[in-house]
């Protein structure tokens, strides 16, 4: 049985919400994800990395972040 969740992607000025499904596990290494969703998130970090906003949002619901104090 898996679970939906949530993982946050960052780099530079832009982050992202990925949702992955888990996969529990009674071991001391779970819950882990699948092959599938790791590559999500790699693609979302490195459309982030390029500022390829439009090829994050495929998989993401991006945000572009902003210092509130200097």
């Amino acid at each position: 049985m898996t679970r939906r969740s949530t993982r946050f992607v960052h780099a530079g000025k832009y982050a992202a919400e990925v949702e992955i499904d888990t996969i529990p596990d009674d071991g001391a290494w779970g819950p882990y994800f699948s092959m599938d969703d790791a590559l999500k998130l790699d693609r979302v970090r490195s459309a982030l990395k390029r500022g390829d906003i439009a090829a994050a949002s495929r998989d993401a619901r991006v945000f572009e972040l902003m210092p509130l104090s200097g």
